[in-house]
């Protein structure tokens, strides 16, 4: 779990926060998808995507940084 740890500022590294937070991006892309393929306006994929995107990356920024890591007293990132 060393390997992941981006140096002294705790966070981890850039491929990990994305592999992390892919996923809830994957599911905000298919909710759109979904929502147009019932046929609503268009306009309901501008209005519901910016939101999704906006989580994602913050919460990319909260794991890269060590934010998430700091908060919850887990530095390491190991099972106690």
């Amino acid at each position: 779990m060393d390997e992941l740890l981006s140096g002294d500022e705790g966070g981890v590294s850039r491929k990990r926060a994305a592999l992390w937070i892919l996923p809830f991006l994957a599911l905000g892309i298919a909710d759109v998808v979904l929502l147009l393929g019932w046929g609503l306006d268009g306009l309901w994929g501008f209005m519901i995507l910016p939101p999704i995107l906006f989580i994602c990356v913050l919460a990319y920024i909260a794991f890269r940084t060590g934010f998430a890591a700091d908060r919850t007293g887990d530095v390491k990132g190991g099972v106690e």
